[in-house]
């Protein structure tokens, strides 16, 4: 019996986008945000990757980060230093917790400021050149987790639905076809084996009555047609053996195809429980999607909000830095020219203080010489008077 020619898979459109991923683009705004939230992860793990070569040459990069940058990068050594004294020595839980929390927080505020800076992280990336660690197998597999989850955003529930279906019913085809060829081959192998066998069996016994002929034939005819009729005999007995063991075997294969049916039978219903079980499942996927964009959209609209408050706390923050600055500038102004007032002021005083020393030394001369002038001629009488006594 000749076998039947197997269908040919159809394979549905839907199942050939899914097979080729470069035909997947972003379509709609979600998908986007999800995706910018995992790149943006990717930069901080790999910004983290470097933090501890840069804390270790941290004087080679100082103008390079600028004094904020290089300020938390020393905090957040400390706190590493002091969180592996904590991991080393035995000591309270809720420290070990302090520390961890404090430690994150410098974390996440470093991350802060590169990502505010991104030509920075880029010139740091070529400047340092960090050997292979575990961090980097780990950023290679957040990536193609990352791709992973691109393909499968952007892959529809009937499209994956028909890709399923399609593998499935492929499967299964070509299951049913290798059991049933595996099924065919053995029973083909057994009855040309079989009647190999036999063929070789009468060919030898032919081989020996031809020789027992040959011998036999000069002394007795009769014994040869006693031999004829004992193999005419032989044959039909080996004939009836044969037809009796097709007629078992036939047995044996409709009691293996009963018992193959009730198989199916049995399949056929786990695979309807599975089914069922995965059309459950798959509900449940989209219902944690569902939920999942709706906080992640809430989450959204906090951090816009969160980040108009932000922008407009660091636009005030400018125009007091920048008014503190002016301020400053006329404090030294005004320091400046009292300063100048009293030093003027010190050397007027200087100079009156010499003025009226030499008013002071004028008048006592001038007093004097009056005094003098006065009374020098009652001195000259008095003298005169006293020599003419």
């Amino acid at each position: 019996k000749g076998m039947a020619t197997p269908r040919k898979a159809a394979i549905p459109l839907g199942a050939m986008k899914v097979l080729d991923p470069r035909q997947l683009k972003p379509d709609n705004t979600e998908t986007e945000r999800i995706l910018t939230v995992l790149d943006e992860t990717i930069v901080k793990l790999e910004i983290t990757r470097l933090i501890p070569w840069i804390t270790g040459s941290l004087e080679r990069f100082a103008k390079m980060l600028g004094p904020e940058i290089t300020h938390s990068l020393l905090e957040h050594q400390k706190l590493s230093m002091e969180m592996q004294h904590l991991l080393a020595s035995p000591g309270d839980e809720e420290s070990r917790r302090a520390g961890e929390q404090r430690l994150k927080c410098s974390l996440r505020h470093i991350l802060r400021l590169f990502l505010a800076n991104p030509l920075l992280y880029q010139g740091l990336k070529y400047e340092i050149r960090v050997r292979e660690s575990p961090a980097d197998v780990f950023i290679k597999a957040f990536v193609e987790f990352r791709n992973f989850t691109l393909e499968r955003l952007l892959t529809s529930p009937d499209e994956e639905k028909a890709m399923i279906q399609f593998m499935e019913d492929t499967s299964l085809r070509v299951e049913e076809h290798r059991e049933a060829i595996t099924a065919l081959r053995a029973e083909l192998a057994e009855a040309i084996q079989a009647q190999e066998e036999e063929v070789n069996r009468k060919d030898k016994t032919i081989e020996n009555l031809k020789t027992n002929m040959e011998e036999l034939d000069k002394d007795c005819k009769a014994d040869i047609r006693q031999i004829k009729m004992d193999g005419e005999k032989q044959q039909k007995e080996d004939e009836k053996a044969s037809q009796d063991r097709c007629a078992k075997l036939e047995q044996d294969l409709l009691r293996l195809r009963a018992q193959f049916n009730e198989l199916v039978l049995e399949h056929r219903t786990s695979e309807l429980a599975l089914r069922k079980r995965r059309c459950n499942t798959e509900k449940e996927i989209e219902n944690w999607i569902q939920k999942y964009d709706t906080d992640m959209a809430e989450k959204q609209a906090t951090f816009e909000e969160v980040q108009a408050a932000y922008n407009e706390e660091k636009a005030k923050l400018s125009a007091l830095m920048e008014k503190h600055a002016l301020l400053l500038q006329e404090y030294s102004q005004i320091v400046e020219e009292r300063r100048m007032i009293k030093e003027k002021e010190e050397e007027a005083a200087r100079i009156l203080a010499n003025r009226n020393r030499a008013a002071t030394c004028i008048q006592s001369a001038w007093k004097g010489y009056l005094v003098r002038s006065i009374y020098k001629p009652i001195l000259k009488k008095l003298r005169s008077k006293a020599r003419g006594r």
